[in-house]
């Protein structure tokens, strides 16, 4: 089996999107939905030596959960800052937050969850994958906001991923 799916959680992901995408369960989606996620795997295996190892698949859940509830909040922050705030008022940062993910695979999950919330964006890793420099449309406290995306994202994913 891991012969024909040698990143399963790729080949779930790649699956599923296809699926979203074409909006459909008819036959030609889900064939080629399946197609996709055997084929995209296998010929990309070689550029993937290192599985990333995922301890707790059902924290994931969890985890995707909390991003989705963060991006609601987030946009009405957002809304909130652009209609009512003063630009005057608005404290945009440059904020380097040091990360110690497992996996780049972490790594890219944490920079994506913090460029998909609205208000903040991954702007750069550090050479060493040692730190992230994150734009914060307004953080009046930017340690606090550093501290938040330690404990609320990275904490997680370092109990998802090994």
């Amino acid at each position: 089996m891991r012969h024909l799916f040698p990143h399963p959680m790729l080949s779930a992901t790649l699956l599923l999107a296809w699926l979203l995408l074409a909006g459909s369960l008819s036959l030609n989606s889900v064939l080629m939905a399946a197609m996709l996620a055997m084929l995209i795997p296998l010929l990309t295996r070689a550029y993937w030596p290192n599985r990333p190892q995922i301890r707790h698949p059902l924290r994931m859940v969890s985890y995707l959960a909390l991003v989705l509830w963060d991006v609601i909040i987030a946009n009405i922050q957002v809304a909130r800052i652009i209609l009512f705030m003063p630009a005057a008022q608005i404290k945009s940062a440059w904020i380097t937050v040091p990360v110690d993910l497992p996996c780049p695979e972490a790594l890219t999950l944490l920079a994506g969850t913090i460029t998909l919330t609205p208000g903040t964006l991954t702007a750069e890793f550090s050479a060493d994958n040692k730190a992230l420099l994150i734009h914060a449309l307004h953080a009046p406290d930017p340690d606090a906001t550093r501290d938040e995306i330690k404990s609320r994202y990275e904490s997680r994913l370092q109990r998802i991923f090994r």
